[in-house]
């Protein structure tokens, strides 16, 4: 197995990846983005995010994709781990564990003061590798999202605040 960060060469198969996730979470309808927004965001001049590529004789068989954050109550940067994924018949071989590990290594090396992520609810299996990786579950935080026409309702606030 080797963990190694992801390179614009990657992205189709970073993409497929992605796509896997989906499918896994029976979420595939919620993937509008694309190889190329992937590529974008992740090399090019509005480089956003980073990834790492787990590979299991040469073969990528999972990823963790994240970003910097940041934390008013600590007054540092944080990574927020956006999704990490081992494709099933992969699982059980430390790969999580690897991809987590290492997006750790970046957050300590770099100073920063937290990692966090989100898992979904009924994601049991991940649930509880997460919480043998040391994390804490934080149900008292409620994830708030604002999406495609909300987000823009949302903005158009900004010229006229009283319309709300």
């Amino acid at each position: 197995m080797e963990i190694r960060p992801a390179t614009a060469l990657d992205v189709p198969v970073l993409f497929d990846l992605i796509c896997a996730l989906a499918e896994y979470e029976k979420l595939s309808h919620l993937v509008t983005g694309s190889a190329d927004l992937l590529h974008h965001y992740l090399f090019g001049p509005e480089a956003f995010a980073s990834a790492l590529l787990a590979e299991v004789e040469g073969r990528a068989v999972g990823f963790a994709l994240y970003f910097r954050n940041f934390s008013t109550f600590l007054t540092r940067p944080g990574i927020y781990l956006e999704d990490l994924f081992v494709l099933p018949e992969f699982r059980g071989r430390g790969i999580g564990k690897a991809l987590l590990a290492r997006v750790a290594q970046e957050a300590v090396a770099k100073g920063y003061g937290r990692l966090e992520w989100m898992v979904l609810d009924w994601n049991q299996p991940a649930i509880e590798f997460y919480r043998r990786m040391g994390a804490k579950q934080h149900p008292e935080w409620i994830l708030n999202r604002v999406v495609g026409a909300d987000l823009e309702a949302l903005a158009r606030l900004a010229e006229d605040p009283h319309r709300a």
